[in-house]
């Protein structure tokens, strides 16, 4: 199955609350997996880690 949405991103820190009106959720905050992408348990969009971005390290 295809995810709802892919949305790229520059942090692999990430917050999802669905979107604007009805079909919005509670907000969460999504921590990429070491392949650089997450899928959001509530509304299946897909965040992935834009090729190239600089990832801080810890």
């Amino acid at each position: 199955m295809e995810p709802f949405e892919i949305i790229p991103v520059e942090t692999t820190t990430v917050a999802c609350d669905g979107g604007d009106g009805p079909l919005g959720h509670p907000r969460v905050y999504l921590t990429l997996s070491r392949d650089g992408e997450i899928e959001c348990p509530y509304c299946s969009r897909k965040y992935v880690l834009k090729e190239g971005a600089q990832v801080a390290s810890h």
